[in-house]
Formats: C-alpha cells, structure tokens, sequence
C-alpha cells in the first residue's frame, strides 16, 4: 500500500486533492502532512498551492516544510498542481518572488503582449471565465463530475482574488484573466501519468500566471488560451500541472490513478 503524503503548508485546496486521490486510488494510504518527517517517509508526494505567490512561499517557508518538497523532489515521485507547479520553478514576476528552483525557468502573468500567435478557438472551447456546465453532462464530456459536489469550483477556490480579474486584447479577441474554466491539453510529448488520457481532453483551468521553462525538454503538455502557454512539465521523477485533476472529472481521476502507479525510471 504506497503512502501519499499531501503537502499542507497552508495555502491549497488539500482536502479536494485528498478526496480525488482517495477516490482514484482507494488502496493507497492518503495523508495530509504538515510535518517534515511524515513527507520524508511517504513513498510518494503531491504539492498543490493556491492564492498568491509570495504569500504562497512565505507561508511554505514559515511551515518548515519548504527543504522536505525539495528534498522529495529529488528522490521520489512529485506531483505538483496548480500554483504548487508554479512554485517548482525558478522565480514569478508575481510579487517578485523567489521560488522553489527545481525546474529552471519563471512564472508571468498572461498579457496579450506576450502571445505571437492566434488564438486557436477550436482547441479553447470553453467559454473563457466559465464555471461548471450544465448538470447532466456525462463522464466523458468536459465538466462531468465524478467527485462530490464539494469540490466543484467556486469563487472561493479562485487562485486570484476576483478585484484582479480583467481582460487583455489579443487580435479581434479579448479574454479574461483569470483564464477560468474548460480548456483542452496538447500531450506534447509521451509520459506515465497520460496513460489511458486522449490527447486533447479538457481540463479545469483557475489561473492568471503559468511557468515558462527554461528548457523546451521539460514541457510534457501545452494549452491554447490567446496563444500557447505551457500546463505541464516533467523530468525525472517530477510532474507537474497548472491545471486542476481534482476538479476534472473522469480524466483528472486517471492523472492521480497514473500518478499513484508510476515507477519513474
């Protein structure tokens, strides 16, 4: 039976990764930690965050528990999400912060400026901002639930406070930020944790910031929103998502049960 250590170090939604994890993969032993010891003894850990980034690694730092991420990091399977991705990086433009420096590179907000290409509407069909569909919708399709309702997205889950949100202009389109809502993810290359996911499936995206590698090998998936931006990077024993598997329905459910059965090599 693996154990899973969850990171508490305050800021994330840890008990909606808990609930995801513990329905993905009911043999496994799930544990949210807040101590260092117990995350050095477990076999595996996920990294979440949520909220700003300099409240985010501050918080971490006074936790205690910022040299046992690193350390797992390492030495055995990582997974981030969401600003805990975000975290893994080098430094973010928000707040000027410092961070992690396991995956060379930075975090910067979305701004039209920074896009060379044409929004790709057939790969972002979701309404940007959009909150769950329509009740009804089945396991396959973007926005099915296979998590209690209590992991459903509200404003209070929001990565951004909603006094931040606004839009930016890009050629004939003007999108929000932050980028809320159903978007697909291009697998741009092979990796454990797609196993048994197609190729474009959608996932559940609340964000203003994403990372930019420093390295093109580290990118694992890409999403379109006003142009590409990086979702996913791996190396090593380490994977990592802007976006939300808890909050992803079927398809989400499978990243953890992949996560949870890799054997990084």
């Amino acid at each position: 039976m693996p154990t899973i250590a969850i990171v508490d170090y305050g800021m994330g939604n840890f008990h909606s990764v808990a609930r995801a994890l513990k329905a993905a993969a009911p043999d496994a032993d799930i544990r949210i930690c807040n101590v260092a010891a117990d995350i050095d003894a477990a076999d595996r850990v996920v990294f979440p965050g949520q909220g700003a980034m300099r409240d985010c690694m501050g918080t971490l730092d006074r936790s205690g528990l910022r040299d046992a991420v690193v350390r797992a990091a390492r030495n055995k399977p990582l997974l981030g999400v969401c600003v805990g991705e975000q975290m893994l990086f080098s430094r973010s433009e928000e707040g000027d912060t410092p961070c992690l420096d396991v995956f060379p590179g930075i975090v910067t907000r979305f701004s039209g400026a920074q896009f060379a290409d044409r929004l790709d509407s057939a790969a972002c069909d979701a309404t940007p901002g959009a909150m769950l569909p329509a009740e009804g919708a089945t396991a396959t399709e973007p926005g099915a639930s296979a998590l209690p309702k209590a992991s459903a997205p509200s404003p209070v889950d929001s990565l951004v406070a909603p006094a931040l949100a606004d839009v930016f202009s890009h050629a004939d389109e003007r999108l929000k930020i932050p980028h809320m809502g159903w978007n697909r993810v291009r697998q741009t290359r092979s990796h454990a944790l797609w196993e048994g996911i197609p190729d474009g499936t959608h996932f559940y995206f609340v964000h203003s910031y994403y990372a930019v590698p420093a390295e093109a090998s580290l990118i694992a998936g890409e999403t379109d929103y006003g142009g590409t931006f990086t979702c996913a990077v791996a190396r090593d024993n380490v994977f990592a998502v802007q976006f939300h598997p808890e909050k992803s329905a079927a398809h989400g459910l499978r990243l953890y049960r992949n996560f949870v059965d890799w054997q990084p090599n």
